[in-house]
């Protein structure tokens, strides 16, 4: 069972690289934008699961790693936002290329975004003082707020693509928080979230998922012009 984590990491990686190279959609064109988006976005998110680790927000189970740490992390979870952000993104950039009217309207992205915007407030409010749900919907807010002055590109398409994202995300998470599995190979401090969860994720992961992958696609999106990678 100890590799199980790298498993999870490499099979969600695996199929969407391979298929990255293919000729129609040639994802791969897109390899700077997409390799400078995954570092930055991936150096936040790990200093942020650093500083967590260390405090006890959450922790790894070592049954479920190879026990190499960086940063006092796992070597798997630093992979984890390399292999699935990738994997998502991909996922994002298919169904764009194959399903090219999927989106909201302007006024229904504005709409969600103003709906969701509220919502997450409430919680920032009530919440403050517990660490995951305060950071997780604090980046969301941040988010939002871009996307709703800035972004009339990539949030109409990305709440539709980020649904489907949902899918492969419930089962990868599932087993990482316990689902078919004896322990779960990532712990959390109760006392620093909700206690809400989807089957065994809480419910601050899918705002998590948010983040990580919204803030990279605005990224890819940014660095395409840089790299004059638009075609």
């Amino acid at each position: 069972m100890m590799y199980l984590y790298l498993f999870l990491n490499i099979a969600s990686f695996s199929i969407p690289f391979a298929y990255s190279f293919e000729k129609k959609m040639r994802f791969i064109k897109w390899y700077k934008s997409v390799f400078f988006a995954l570092i930055v976005t991936g150096l936040f998110f790990i200093a942020w699961d650093v500083y967590f680790t260390k405090i006890g927000i959450w922790g790894f189970n070592p049954n479920y790693y190879l026990g190499s740490k960086i940063w006092g992390l796992p070597f798997e979870e630093l992979l984890f936002f390399l292999c699935i952000p990738y994997a998502s993104i991909f996922t994002h950039y298919a169904l764009i290329y194959f399903f090219k009217n999927l989106k909201l309207s302007i006024k229904n992205t504005k709409v969600i975004t103003s709906v969701l915007l509220v919502f997450a407030l409430a919680v920032l409010l009530v919440f403050y003082n517990r660490y995951y749900t305060f950071s997780a919907f604090l980046v969301f807010v941040l988010l939002l707020l871009y996307g709703l002055k800035y972004d009339k590109k990539v949030l109409p398409r990305f709440y539709i693509s980020f649904l489907v994202i949902l899918i492969p995300f419930f089962l990868v998470n599932g087993i990482l928080t316990g689902s078919f599995i004896t322990d779960e190979v990532v712990w959390y401090n109760n006392n620093e979230n909700l206690g809400v969860r989807l089957f065994t994720i809480p419910v601050e992961d899918v705002f998590y998922a948010f983040d990580l992958l919204y803030l990279n696609i605005i990224l890819i999106e940014l660095f395409k012009t840089k790299f004059k990678e638009l075609k």
